[in-house]
């Protein structure tokens, strides 16, 4: 057992300690504190949990990997998720938070007066959320893999295990607060390798000024090796399919049901607004360092690791490859390392550039505590939302309206785990890798709650035959294109399956337009209910709640 592990395993299990601390230091006893934390969380305590809900595996240990092996094209991520947080807060977020209850499907059920619309909703959330937890889990694998040198999927169970125990004890109370800490664990993790790697390489202790510099001239470099510059834009993509995804990842964001529900924790409109401010400031501080990180990878790769002999090679590399993340392959026999020989997956590039640069133990285990805190709290955060969706929106408002508060609380409990396990199982064989995974989960939110849910504030005419048939639609249109794009090949002006949601918000949005319009209207209350919604200064009443921003 050798030092670095023992100083890994320290960090983490404190980590872990920390938080399995604070989930039963505030245990859910009653259904508002599971749901929406008992909707008295500070705007900037939110602002950091909804960071840690969204920084999940796919930004900490995919984003900076995903920008190092496609350059320019890989900065449709960082725009899409970053925008679609303006979105979130200025056009749906204080409006939702006005209404006041607990889940997406609630919202969607209530404002329709429709059972059937709260049921398809409810399924909608378990879909997406179910989807976005395969790629957690699987990153949850890829940090515990390397921890301990073993296989990818024994570190995704051992992650199924922890997840599964925390989620279910604390509900959103507890991972609200346990979100806090972990925020402040990854981003710490993220800054500071990403600080020395500058002091290292430029003798500038701030990344986001000068890996400018290193990207010029790894465009030399990129001449001298005869492939691709670097910074080229649509060298692996269509320019359509970099604004598809864009735009997929940003209506995405605006229709994720795990984040939206952080905005029902707070106690006000205004709240709703800071925290999504809050937000804005604490997920801008990683995917600035995204881009940086990225940068300062390669280069290291390209001077210090390609070109090298392959009995010379650095340590870390051998155990990379037990996890079989990375792939050496000498193709020419020549005994030299060349980059074109270096297979090395994006879901490891942030794991591995403490070891490529030699940060010491401290650092490889302290990213490796971040890489995991990423990696829970937004796997507990969709956990809650999938519990939710079934327990409180499909058993308790529509199967079983008069089961007790014990009951209901158990189902959201075993829901979780079950949830867990079977999320786990998929991950020990992932059908992509960990961005794609999400980004199939955002164009599901895309082609679904997106379209429902700015219909559903912005325009009263809007209808329950609409919105069902809006978010049936938009789930079937975005499903069969992923698939027919990854399976079949069918690409409509080079758009892939990560750029479905372009699609499929599309068809959501004109589908519950001219349904809506062919049906009858709305009740006249009903419609003033949604006008009421865009104005904070007036009273709302709901269940018998007064509220007044």
């Amino acid at each position: 057992m050798d030092a670095q592990f023992i100083v890994s395993l320290t960090i983490i299990l404190l980590t872990f300690a920390l938080y399995i601390g604070i989930a039963i230091y505030n245990t859910a006893k009653q259904t508002s504190d599971f749901y929406v934390a008992g909707r008295g969380v500070p705007p900037i305590f939110n602002g950091m949990a909804i960071g840690a809900d969204w920084m999940s595996a796919a930004s900490f240990i995919g984003m900076a990997g995903t920008i190092m092996l496609l350059g320019y094209d890989g900065l449709a991520y960082i725009m899409g998720w970053t925008g679609g947080y303006l979105l979130l807060t200025f056009l749906l977020a204080p409006q939702l938070r006005k209404y006041g209850r607990y889940t997406v499907p609630e919202f969607i059920g209530d404002r329709y007066n429709s059972h059937l619309a709260r049921v398809i909703a409810a399924i909608c959330t378990i879909i997406i959320s179910f989807t976005y937890s395969i790629g957690q889990l699987s990153g949850s694998g890829v940090v515990i893999g390397r921890l301990f040198e073993i296989d990818v999927k024994i570190g995704t169970m051992i992650g199924v295990i922890l997840i599964a125990f925390y989620a279910a004890f604390g509900g959103m109370k507890g991972i609200t607060w346990t979100q806090v800490a972990q925020y402040i664990i990854l981003i710490i993790a993220y800054l500071i390798p990403v600080i020395f790697m500058s002091l290292q390489i430029t003798n500038n202790p701030a990344p986001w000024l000068s890996y400018g510099k290193i990207v010029e001239e790894m465009g030399e470099l990129d001449r001298q090796l005869g492939i691709s510059e670097y910074f080229a834009p649509f060298t692996n993509d269509t320019k359509w399919q970099f604004l598809a995804l864009m735009f997929t990842l940003m209506a995405g964001t605006a229709g994720l049901p795990h984040v939206i529900v952080r905005f029902y924790t707070v106690s006000t409109m205004k709240a709703a607004r800071w925290s999504g401010a809050w937000a804005l400031l604490f997920i801008g501080l990683l995917y600035l360092s995204a881009p940086a990180y990225a940068a300062f990878s390669r280069f290291i790769l390209m001077t210090n690791v390609a070109g090298r002999k392959l009995s010379e090679l650095p340590a870390w590399t051998e155990t990379w490859v037990h996890t079989g993340k990375l792939q050496i392959a000498d193709g020419n026999g020549d005994g030299i390392l060349q980059w074109n020989e270096l297979i090395i997956s994006n879901d490891i590039v942030v794991m591995a550039t403490p070891e490529i640069a030699n940060l010491g133990m401290f650092v490889i285990g302290l990213v490796a505590a971040g890489a995991m805190a990423a990696a829970l709290s937004t796997a507990g955060g969709l956990m809650i939302a999938i519990s939710s969706s079934f327990a409180h929106d499909i058993y308790y408002r529509v199967l079983k309206p008069q089961a007790s508060e014990k009951n209901r609380l158990a189902v959201a409990r075993w829901s979780i785990v079950i949830a867990t396990l079977l999320a786990g199982v998929i991950a020990l064989d992932p059908p992509g890798a960990i961005t794609q995974i999400v980004a199939w989960a955002f164009a599901l939110a895309s082609g679904t709650f997106f379209p429902a849910l700015l219909i559903g504030v912005w325009w009263k005419r809007s209808n329950t035959p609409g919105v069902i048939s809006g978010m049936i639609v938009g789930l079937a249109v975005t499903l069969i294109y992923i698939f027919a794009s990854k399976y079949g090949g069918f690409t409509i002006a080079g758009i892939i399956d990560t750029g479905a949601g372009v699609f499929g918000a599309f068809a959501g949005i004109v589908t519950n337009i001219l349904v809506s319009l062919s049906t009858k209207a709305p009740s006249i209350e009903k419609q003033e209910e949604v006008i009421n919604l865009r104005y904070p200064e007036q009273m709302t009443y709901k269940d018998g709640d007064v509220w007044m921003d």
